[in-house]
């Protein structure tokens, strides 16, 4: 990857869990950035910019409103963030992925390619692909620890995306689902607090 934020110095990363971060559709690392000092601080923290510029921001693939998308982009920018993560995950202990709106299409996207590489996932007010060819892969054993967290009242991400998202995450993950009234398609300091726990009930142990 081009452009990556760390949370901690190359000296102090060896022997942390790591937490892959993706952020959404039209924006950038910093968004996640934010993050660093709302989560544990035993993990070290990679916030990723995406590859394509959207306006003067960036995304992992080309979305429309209704968050269609060419599966080949898909597969080809997943396939790039996958082999990053390996060429740096020999020094970590684990790795976990959290992924804002777009990024956590990204997030669920890897876990279904390579479900035994990551140790649990953070979604975050977005969705799970639906594609016939992602689905006829899926196979969980054990089922992957999943926080999904969201507002109800969201009006970026489209009912029927919504309803596959929930059907497929009930199905293939150990789910953790919250919601947070009156954030709307964002992140919340009250949200960080409940994927800190999950964080270090899943990922620390």
């Amino acid at each position: 990857m081009e452009t990556v934020v760390w949370s901690k110095p190359e000296d102090q990363r060896a022997g942390t869990p790591l937490l892959v971060m993706m952020h959404g559709y039209g924006t950038d690392e910093s968004r996640m950035v934010r993050l660093f000092d709302y989560l544990p601080a035993e993990f070290t923290f990679a916030a990723l910019r995406a590859p394509m510029p959207i306006g003067d921001h960036y995304g992992w693939f080309l979305l429309d409103y209704f968050l269609a998308n060419d599966f080949a982009d898909v597969i080809t920018i997943t396939s790039k963030v996958h082999g990053w993560i390996r060429s740096v995950r020999g020094q970590h202990t684990s790795v976990s992925l959290m992924g804002y709106s777009q990024g956590m299409a990204m997030a669920s996207t890897l876990l279904r390619l390579h479900p035994r590489e990551y140790k649990a996932v953070v979604g975050l007010s977005g969705f799970v692909l639906d594609n016939e060819l992602l689905a006829l892969t899926d196979s969980f054993d054990p089922k992957p620890p999943f926080f999904w967290g969201r507002d109800k009242a969201d009006l970026v991400i489209n009912e029927d995306a919504i309803a596959h998202t929930a059907d497929w995450l009930e199905k293939n993950t150990l789910l953790t689902a919250r919601t947070y009234p009156g954030m709307g398609h964002a992140m919340s300091k009250a949200e960080m607090v409940d994927v800190s726990a999950f964080l270090k009930h899943y990922a620390l142990r």
